[in-house]
């Protein structure tokens, strides 16, 4: 091959490291709960902020008295908002292969779009500018707006308690749908008796089956509205016999999930108190598309003695850490190790920044600090920060700080 051929191959796996590595950061920004840059941060904040001032904007565009005073100007911010709403799809779409890298570029884009994700993103900003290709539609297209409040459920990645339900309606799934399907065979038949009994003497109530659907649902949901009931003895007598039965099976997926939460947090305390019986800490750690453990199975990892993989968490998915498991970018793997005995803690020094501190709007490769010293943490808020060189403190950052030399003098007197 001649050289100018391997420079061009080597430019070419430049240009698409570098691009790659825009889409992995483009990705990290619009992941929520990714808070280890400041920008990533921001879009956060942003995100979270266009959605609630969205909402309220909506919301008070009902009252008449508000709109007509300030119409122009919630129809600004709706407008702006979902703009902004618009350009985080297309975001999503362009980095959909960092979320799917399994797949090639044109399927993850076709698993996004067709995921509830994707079609909550796409139903946040289409129906604003669908009036104006078919005014006709402009009512239906309204209804869809409320497609925007299901994007709060990405808030889950804030809140392991709201973790915790998807976790347990997700493993409990199969039993719920059993049960939602046999309430509604239960309330199809009831509907059709109660049809039978009941048409007769009040026609104009139980007028076909679906009249029997309506009652059928409000007695089985224990709703009762009153609207429509029975008249007829026969019909009183079922109406008994369905509204007990109606009272069991809602039960049902009541229990389902209240026994799938005693489940999750049993075995999460197990876990807990068996690291602490065995004294083993257990750590989480996410990989990204550059980590060397990336697109390598665990066998060929060699941690260190003591260590092991416990458990890989891709997605939805806990899988179990076989030696031919081939690790992936955004997998989230927990990694245990029994604590050293008789070993020396380690000393850090905490110190928080103050508004006039020097530290303060400089980034960390930048500070004029003792080779024997480095920052090992920066706690910013109720976020860890890995403290890399282009990592710029602020105000209010709580930086730990490991000594060398204090740890050395620690070690050659440990009684002192």
């Amino acid at each position: 091959m001649s050289k100018e051929a391997k420079d061009y191959l080597k430019g070419h796996e430049r240009r698409n490291d570098r691009r790659s590595n825009i889409y992995y950061r483009l990705f990290k920004m619009v992941s929520v709960g990714v808070v280890d840059d400041p920008i990533n941060q921001a879009y956060d904040v942003i995100s979270t902020a266009a959605l609630v001032i969205n909402l309220a904007a909506t919301f008070m565009n009902t009252f008449n008295s508000i709109s007509d005073a300030y119409g122009d100007i919630l129809n600004t911010i709706e407008g702006i908002t979902v703009a902004f709403f618009a350009i985080d799809y297309v975001l999503r779409i362009i980095t959909a292969n960092q979320l799917y890298p399994d797949l090639n570029m044109p399927r993850s884009v076709f698993k996004y779009v067709t995921s509830f994700a994707g079609v909550i993103d796409l139903l946040s900003f289409m129906p604003y500018y669908m009036p104006f290709f078919f005014p006709a539609g402009a009512a239906v297209f309204k209804m869809f707006r409320v497609a925007r409040i299901m994007r709060l459920f990405r808030i889950n990645a804030y809140y392991d308690s709201l973790n915790a339900i998807t976790d347990v309606i997700t493993s409990k799934k199969q039993q719920l749908l059993s049960s939602v399907f046999v309430i509604f065979v239960l309330m199809l038949a009831s509907s059709m008796c109660m049809y039978s009994l009941e048409n007769k003497a009040q026609p104009e109530v139980f007028s076909n089956a679906f009249s029997g659907i309506w009652w059928s649902a409000s007695t089985l949901l224990t709703v009762g509205y009153g609207d429509i009931y029975p008249v007829t003895t026969a019909g009183k007598i079922f109406g008994i016999l369905i509204t007990c039965l109606g009272v069991g099976m809602v039960a049902i997926p009541t229990g389902i999930i209240s026994a799938g939460f005693v489940e999750q947090y049993t075995r999460l305390k197990k876990i807990g108190d068996y690291a602490v019986e065995e004294d083993i800490h257990f750590i989480k750690i996410q990989l990204g598309r550059n980590d060397s453990w990336s697109g390598k199975t665990i066998a060929e990892i060699r941690l260190p003695r003591g260590a092991i993989i416990a458990a890989i968490q891709r997605g939805r998915d806990t899988i179990i850490p076989r030696g031919d498991v081939i690790l992936a970018p955004g997998d989230r793997i927990i990694i245990g190790a029994e604590s050293l005995k008789n070993d020396t803690p380690v000393k850090l020094r905490e110190m928080t920044l103050l508004k006039n501190h020097e530290w303060v709007g400089q980034m960390v490769e930048d500070l004029d600090i003792s080779r024997k010293s480095f920052i090992v943490m920066v706690k910013r808020g109720t976020s860890s920060i890995i403290p890399r060189g282009d990592l710029i403190l602020k105000e209010g950052d709580k930086v730990f700080i490991f000594d060398k030399s204090s740890a050395s003098v620690s070690q050659e007197n440990p009684d002192s």
